[in-house]
């Protein structure tokens, strides 16, 4: 699985359109994609978080610097 991120060619220029996605291949063996949760539009700065919150291998928090000081 992994969030699908589509940029927004109208209007506003930092937002996307999100989706959870799951790769599959079907009887024939071509890989396809089947949407599982579509998010909607999101703020371009968010998408990282989203992706991360997605990810297989969790990131490290970015914060731990900054909690320590």
């Amino acid at each position: 699985m992994f969030v699908r991120a589509v940029k927004n060619n109208r209007g506003n220029d930092n937002s996307y359109f999100c989706a959870l996605v799951e790769s599959y291949r079907d009887d024939s063996g071509l890989p396809k994609h089947r949407v599982l949760i579509n998010f909607g539009k999101v703020d371009g700065e968010c998408v990282p978080y989203l992706k991360a919150a997605f990810a297989k291998k969790k990131p490290r928090l970015v914060y731990d610097e900054e909690w320590r000081s």
